[in-house]
């Protein structure tokens, strides 16, 4: 049986992966930040910031299609062996969290329709009841990868068609009830004195706006399972502009219909509060049904993906051997039931520290940016050095400057994430030296140089420091 992924799916993939929950809670999350006019601005730099990123992962897969790892394959290629451990890390715990974040955030969905003022059952998610559906549902969805990745992908491509209905709706009836003053009211926020500088809103959106594109990569990281090459580039920047127009749409042409305090008020998924008031009450029952449809979706890319990165991983020895064994219908089975062994132990955590779906998602970007950042700058690496661009000067410059932007775009996130979520990502990803070291002894490999080391020390003095600080309550999980 052909195992392998056409364009279609390939597309599907990276839109379902990034057309999650986020979506559906955007307006209020822009708005919470920032007004029209930053909005827009931040709208300008993501698109661009992003774009340039989904140009040097297209790059990157034709020039060299041996590295099948993709996000994580790159930083190893480019910068040793202990950055591409740590990028592959980063990027399996941003997966798992991603995942918990979806499992939360179904069942807050769902209190709308089963919860009342004096019987809380599904609440926003992390309630007791949540949990335990929250579990069966990870362990459906691993049950139903492990079936195999080509099996997965046919249903993540009807689920994402699902779930782009009521968002077609959602945005045909805002444009309709849009009212210009409405949106010209307070362009750059300055009846709203919370909000700050203009600087300031735009970069208190960037981690919203980096959350709902994280996944862009998800046909690179499947690119050893697509049926022709060129087609994870197309799937990767098709997807891409896709979801910018959608994301822009849903935050900008909002704040026409309400005005920028009015959405930053409402409850999440805003745009079921939002749709309600321009069509009434079938436009929340909708959104909420497209939710959990979207998430589910979602939920089932990013099982694909989290189990993907381990299982390249291990075949390319940044994870050790084990992680790449393989069912009989070619799913990665134990790196499949370590991913969901470990999204069912973060759930355990979300229950008794009473965590939320945007603290994960915040917890879960800082997550990202490591591999995000490393992945631009081997493509500027790659550019400069000249490798794979014999006879081909002009596209040499043009990538040259799209990894420039991109990797720029990357430290500036690293920037605006702030440090106590940088913290938090020490603590996460300081386990992941045990791992490395196993890995190291599985392949027959050397142990670490002394650069190697010494961002070891750095690594594991900054998750001391945060341990600390989520002890004593400074770094709240809530």
């Amino acid at each position: 049986m052909d195992n392998k992924l056409g364009l279609g799916a390939l597309v599907s993939l990276v839109i379902g992966s990034m057309v999650g929950a986020g979506v559906f809670s955007l307006p209020q999350n822009i708005a919470s930040h920032a007004g029209v006019g930053a909005i827009a601005i931040g709208w300008l730099v993501t698109g661009l910031g992003m774009i340039c990123l989904a140009l040097v992962y297209q790059s990157l897969s034709m020039r060299r299609p041996d590295l099948d790892g993709g996000i994580f394959s790159y930083a190893k290629a480019g910068f040793g062996d202990f950055i591409g451990f740590n990028a592959a890390w980063g990027y399996w715990i941003c997966q798992l969290l991603a995942n918990v974040s979806y499992a939360v955030v179904v069942f807050s969905a769902l209190s709308y329709f089963f919860d009342t003022p004096d019987r809380v059952i599904f609440g926003d998610g992390n309630t007791p009841v949540s949990i335990v559906f929250a579990s069966l549902l990870i362990w459906s969805v691993n049950a139903l990868v492990l079936k195999g990745v080509k099996m997965a992908a046919m249903v993540n491509v009807v689920t994402t068609i699902a779930k782009m209905v009521p968002l077609i709706v959602f945005c045909v009836a805002i444009l309709l009830a849009f009212h210009m003053e409405t949106f010209t009211l307070d362009v750059w926020g300055q009846q709203t004195p919370e909000l700050g500088s203009v600087l300031e809103q735009v970069k208190s959106t960037m981690k919203v706006t980096l959350w709902v594109f994280i996944g862009i990569e998800g046909a690179v990281v499947v690119s050893a399972r697509a049926r022709h090459r060129r087609d994870v580039g197309r799937a990767t920047v098709l997807a891409l502009l896709g979801a910018l127009a959608l994301y822009v749409m849903v935050t900008l042409f909002t704040l026409g219909v309400m005005s920028q305090p009015e959405v930053a008020a409402l409850k999440n998924p805003s745009t079921a509060l939002i749709l309600e008031k321009v069509v009434g009450p079938w436009g929340a029952w909708l959104i909420n049904i497209g939710l959990v449809i979207s998430v589910m979706g979602a939920l089932l890319s990013w099982t694909v993906l989290a189990a993907e990165v381990p299982y390249i991983a291990g075949k390319t020895g940044v994870f050790p051997e084990w992680f790449s064994r393989e069912n009989k219908n070619g799913s990665p089975q134990v790196s499949l039931w370590c991913s969901a062994a470990l999204v069912q132990f973060f759930l355990i955590i979300i229950y008794f520290q009473s965590s939320t779906y945007l603290a994960l998602v915040n917890i879960a970007t800082a997550a990202a940016l490591v591999p995000y950042v490393f992945s631009g700058a081997y493509g500027l690496k790659l550019a400069l050095s000249g490798q794979t661009y014999e006879g081909q000067p002009h596209q040499r410059k043009r990538d040259m400057l799209l990894a420039l932007i991109a990797t720029g775009y990357g430290c500036w996130l690293v920037y605006a994430a702030g440090i106590e979520y940088l913290l938090l990502v020490a603590l996460l990803y300081s386990p992941g030296i045990f791992i490395y070291w196993k890995a190291r002894q599985h392949h027959g490999l050397r142990g670490m140089n002394r650069l190697e080391q010494g961002m070891t020390a750095a690594l594991l003095g900054f998750a001391v420091l945060a341990l600390y600080k989520v002890v004593d309550g400074t770094i709240p999980l809530s």
